[in-house]
């Protein structure tokens, strides 16, 4: 009896050690941020086009588990490239690239098959947003992956390109995306990603620096980072005002209301004792800006 209950419990144990390792593999949290700008711009593109949401449950399921698919490849493919970085980083330790608890050679097919399983899905949608898809996952793992992100500090704005797709991908599956809409989020997503990705690179300033990663704080200085970050934020604040004709006032003070309170945080970095601190109030804040900002728009179209 004793021996099953033990047998038990390596089994939970073996899935629950799985699970996490998937987690760490996907980055769940990045994982998560690029797909909400896929939902929203969904949502938005239905809202805009005159259709209700529950006429294109099917749609929505596409787009969503293609797109999930598309993006998990390829940060299963970075994950596979970088782990002779990720070795020498601390926050990178759980990854199971690392630790061995998946070989190399599946972590590298379960990226080309998620990543090819996820275009085929997407083709479902429409022809359209299967391209968007295939130009981020493009960009993120050729050219920032691949190419830039060992030898230039233009690596954040290489990789906020890929990033910046992900209202293409919903906004298209239901419509073209000639439309201002899906363009200012793509420039939101663009400009927004960049001091996200610094507010990581300042507080694992040691991390990157150990591997060798070309970050701006590691190549230029903390304060040049801090700058870099400041004026990307200030960017942010008129691209809202683009869309007043369509969302009123509301999305427009909510939006500068956020970005106004991003800027004063992001100045206190000129005078800040503890940089770790605040990078991670900055890391916590930018999540909480894209949160709010999908969340308000949204609303205003339910």
């Amino acid at each position: 009896m004793e021996e099953r209950v033990v047998l038990s419990n390596k089994g939970v144990g073996n899935i629950l050690q799985f699970l996490t390792d998937v987690k760490y593999l996907l980055k769940g949290k990045v994982l998560v941020a690029n797909v909400l700008p896929v939902f929203t711009a969904y949502w938005l593109s239905l809202y805009f086009a005159g259709e209700r949401f529950r006429d294109h449950i099917s749609l929505f399921l596409l787009t969503m588990i293609g797109s999930t698919l598309v993006i998990s490849g390829a940060l299963i493919i970075n994950n596979w490239y970088e782990v002779d970085l990720d070795r020498k980083m601390v926050r990178t330790q759980k990854r199971p690239t690392v630790t061995g608890h998946f070989s190399m050679r599946a972590v590298l097919w379960a990226g080309i098959m998620t990543t090819i399983l996820g275009l085929v899905t997407m083709l479902a949608t429409t022809l359209e947003a299967t391209v968007y898809s295939l130009l981020g996952w493009f960009v993120y793992v050729v050219l920032y992956t691949f190419w830039s992100k060992r030898k230039y500090t233009l690596n954040t704005v290489i990789g906020s390109i890929s990033g910046a797709f992900t209202p293409l991908i919903g906004w298209a599956a239901v419509q073209p995306a000639d439309h201002i809409v899906p363009i200012v989020l793509f420039a939101i997503l663009f400009i927004w990603q960049v001091p996200h990705t610094m507010a990581v690179a300042i507080k694992r300033f040691d991390d990157y620096q150990a591997a060798s990663v070309p970050m701006l704080p590691v190549v230029a200085g903390m304060d040049t980072a801090i700058r870099q970050n400041l004026l990307y934020i200030i960017c942010l604040l008129p691209i809202p005002f683009f869309l007043f004709h369509l969302f009123g006032p509301i999305l427009v003070i909510v939006s500068s209301l956020l970005t106004v309170g991003w800027i004063f945080l992001a100045a206190k970095g000129f005078s800040t004792k503890n940089l770790e601190k605040w990078a991670q109030m900055n890391l916590i804040y930018s999540l909480n800006y894209l949160v709010w900002l999908s969340f308000t728009m949204i609303l205003l179209t339910v």
